[in-house]
């Protein structure tokens, strides 16, 4: 992954700032990583398909921040709601599945995860943040 960390100093960006990737029907991810973290925002549809997954060299942590959902691991449903927060360890099955919409999922992956680096081909687009002390302008 091409180091990122000197575009972001400095530099507030939200969520509106990054382009949204449709994944599938019914899902929809944004991605924003330094060089030591991701953090991947999800909205989710109901009744979008689900995708149960593992990945053995990480952790994830789960956060729901709109909606409610089953999020399952190791075949386990965790009925999750605004704030409620869920680790998955590495090499566990797992997924979500929606149950109102919309259900928003933010994942933080520690280290970042190069099958989402393709997300971050906006960072590469940045110019270089203003002087310390100088806060980026936001509408």
């Amino acid at each position: 992954m091409t180091p990122r960390n000197p575009k972001l100093y400095g530099r507030v960006i939200g969520w509106d700032d990054i382009p949204e990737t449709r994944l599938r029907a019914g899902v929809r991810r944004k991605v924003y990583a330094t060089d030591e973290v991701m953090i991947a925002h999800h909205r989710l549809a109901v009744g979008m398909d689900l995708n149960p997954h593992s990945h053995e060299d990480f952790d994830q942590l789960v956060l729901i921040t709109e909606g409610r959902c089953n999020y399952y691991v190791d075949g386990v449903a965790n009925p999750m709601g605004p704030g409620d927060m869920l680790l998955v360890p590495r090499g566990a099955e797992h997924y979500i599945e929606p149950l109102e919409e919309p259900c928003v999922n933010i994942d933080i992956f520690v280290p970042p995860r190069a099958d989402f680096a393709p997300s971050l081909a906006y960072l590469d687009d940045l110019g270089e943040p203003d002087e310390p002390g100088e806060p980026d302008e936001r509408p």
